[in-house]
């Protein structure tokens, strides 16, 4: 098995400007490498060269420079085997309006070059839910059905890289919990899974690595667990027995606020300052202490500060 699933190097589009238009470098130079067998999170905000990327691996979109490997094959050299190794569910739901998702699944088959024989449409169809509606024109399915036909066509060739570009835009819970669940299946059976989501709780939850790009550049890749341990900030959430007087004395460098249900907010920073210590504070101050939470950073907080962001990674 490949130990990368992905390796971009160099990756740089420029998008020639028409008239007065300036060029648009979409990329900058992207480097990436995505463990095969991962679930891979690629995040960032509009504009950031999320799609071209995809794009550009799909072999939708043709780059200006640098080198694009897929399962081992490169883009330039082998751009058939290259092509074979992905399968990309797009965000729109573009599909032929007459074709039966029967018919669409054949059809993808056969664009592969998968034989008769070897094709899976109806096992794929009953894996995400459409069996039955296999002889419905697509027309009359609704958008999470067709949300769902979109996966199967990406799925008809085996791909062992899977390519997710907002999956859940527009669907209800029951939908996308049995979409990740899916997903997770997959992955277990060893599809490599790259994912970009404007949910990033969804991230956060699903993905063990994230890459997130910035105005065409990576501003940051690593495991999900070390993007989170950056933030060195954490709060301290006290609930007083009795209603706050005098709010308590409190280190240097520590943020005290009184919030709307009373309770009693630190926040600090773990490198410099123990949580033993404000509890002494908040002691000494008189104050008795029913109850004590702690808040983390989430990933939300994480693409903020290396983007500069509103928290959406659209």
């Amino acid at each position: 098995m490949q130990q990368t699933a992905i390796e971009l190097n160099g990756l740089r589009k420029t998008y020639g400007g028409s008239g007065k238009s300036a060029p648009k470098e979409a990329l900058k130079g992207i480097d990436l490498a995505i463990p095969a067998g991962s679930i891979f999170g690629l995040l960032g905000p509009n504009g950031a060269g999320k799609s071209t990327t995809i794009n550009i691996m799909a072999g939708l979109v043709t780059k200006t420079s640098g080198q694009v490997r897929i399962w081992g094959f490169d883009q330039d050299v082998n751009p058939r085997q290259s092509r074979a190794s992905i399968g990309v569910v797009p965000q729109e739901l573009n599909m032929d309006p007459f074709f039966t998702p029967r018919a669409a699944l054949e059809v993808q088959a056969g664009l592969y070059g998968v034989p008769r024989s070897e094709r899976r449409t109806d096992e794929i169809l009953a894996r995400v839910g459409l069996l039955d509606k296999a002889e419905a024109y697509a027309r009359t399915l609704s958008g999470g059905m067709r949300r769902r036909l979109l996966i199967a066509k990406a799925l008809v060739h085996r791909p062992p890289v899977l390519v997710l570009d907002e999956p859940t835009a527009g669907v209800d819970i029951a939908l996308r919990q049995m979409l990740w669940t899916y997903v997770r299946e997959l992955n277990a059976a060893g599809t490599t899974i790259i994912l970009t989501t404007h949910y990033l709780e969804e991230a956060q939850q699903m993905c063990d690595r994230i890459a997130i790009i910035d105005a065409g550049q990576v501003v940051a890749c690593d495991a999900t667990v070390n993007l989170l341990a950056r933030l060195d900030a954490k709060s301290l959430v006290i609930t007083p027995e009795h209603e706050l007087g005098a709010m308590p004395a409190v280190p240097a460098g520590v943020e005290a606020l009184r919030r709307g249900d009373g309770a009693l907010v630190l926040t600090y920073r773990r490198s410099t300052t123990g949580a033993e210590a404000l509890l002494d504070a908040v002691r000494a101050a008189g104050i008795r202490i029913r109850d004590v939470a702690t808040e983390e950073p989430d990933l939300e907080d994480v693409f903020v500060s290396l983007t500069g962001g509103d928290g959406k990674a659209a």
